[in-house]
């Protein structure tokens, strides 16, 4: 019988990518979310008996030894960039690997992020670091993936921008910080060959980014010129994005003080770490994937092209 992977997070923008692959890859896929309803467009992927779906709340031990029983792979997906950190990066993914221990999964696989660290300043990267750390106290073998950015069609990160580049003027904080942005596809493929063919990454941890280098200027510059606009980029001092930061508790604020504690350092593969070429992936430019859905941004959106000819 067909290896049954239990996945949390399996409904979210990476969680369905690593769906697909698991699928593809033969496994059972048994998807946990708090709300199972918003994973169903996910039925369709698979075979009958394929997919399942399953209750759950990485913060309530008893709804996640509930899912993940009978697994012989446990995925954990499930993050968040603002809210309660240490309940969801750290005791949420305790919880999840104690769980998979207990119930005697094989291979277990995390993500978190580039940029953990247990000293930062950041609460995100902090709980990122005492996240990795509770896995690997409570699953040893756990293999831990790190990206950088992630960027698809359904991001929140690439499609922000695109979004004001059709203003006259867009205001760039930390124009020099650098991302590694890395496509959302070539992700879910490492983690479903870490998931399913386990040998050569339990234990391990691997940083994954894309093959270019990005400062956050050079991002704006490039997602401009991809959607067809001009707008002319306004640096943003250091200190007047401190201050907007500051009021990044207040609905609608651009950006929250946290956010900007993580914009202080670049997001971008160690020298020396582990990477995607582990995975026999290769890496997607953003110029290869991005224009197929960015084209909806241009000034006439997918008839630009048909406009410029006629």
């Amino acid at each position: 019988m067909s290896r049954l992977v239990t996945l949390f997070g399996g409904g979210g923008f990476l969680g369905r990518y690593v769906a697909q692959e698991l699928l593809k890859g033969g496994a059972r896929v048994r998807v946990a979310e708090r709300d199972p309803s918003d994973a169903w467009f996910l039925r369709p992927l698979g075979g009958l008996g394929q997919t399942q779906f399953v209750a759950a709340n990485i913060t309530r031990p008893a709804s996640v030894a509930h899912a993940v029983q009978g697994a012989d792979v446990v995925i954990n997906l499930v993050g968040i960039l603002a809210g309660d950190f240490d309940a969801i990066h750290k005791g949420g993914a305790r919880n999840v690997a104690e769980a998979a221990r207990a119930a005697g999964a094989k291979a277990f696989v995390h993500v978190s992020a580039i940029g953990a660290d247990l000293e930062s300043a950041s609460a995100y990267a902090r709980s990122k670091a005492e996240g990795e750390a509770a896995v690997k106290a409570a699953f040893p073998n756990a293999t831990i993936v790190r990206p950088s950015t992630i960027f698809g069609q359904e991001d929140g990160f690439i499609n922000r921008f695109a979004k004001m580049q059709a203003w006259p003027f867009v205001p760039v904080m930390r124009g020099e910080t650098r991302f590694q942005p890395i496509f959302v596809v070539d992700v879910a493929k490492a983690i479903a060959r870490a998931a399913l063919d386990p040998a050569g990454y339990a234990g391990k941890t691997f940083e994954l980014g894309g093959p270019d280098v990005v400062t956050m200027r050079g991002l704006n510059q490039w997602i401009a010129k991809a959607t067809g606009h001009d707008p002319i980029f306004v640096p943003v001092p250091d200190m007047v994005g401190g201050l907007i930061a500051c009021a990044g508790f207040l609905p609608g604020a651009p950006i929250t003080r946290d956010q900007w504690l993580m914009l202080q350092k670049d997001n971008v593969v160690s020298p020396g770490a582990n990477g995607l070429e582990a995975f026999g992936v290769a890496p997607t430019p953003m110029e290869a994937a991005a224009p197929a859905w960015l084209v909806a941004y241009r000034p006439r959106g997918r008839f630009a092209n048909n406009a410029k000819t006629a």
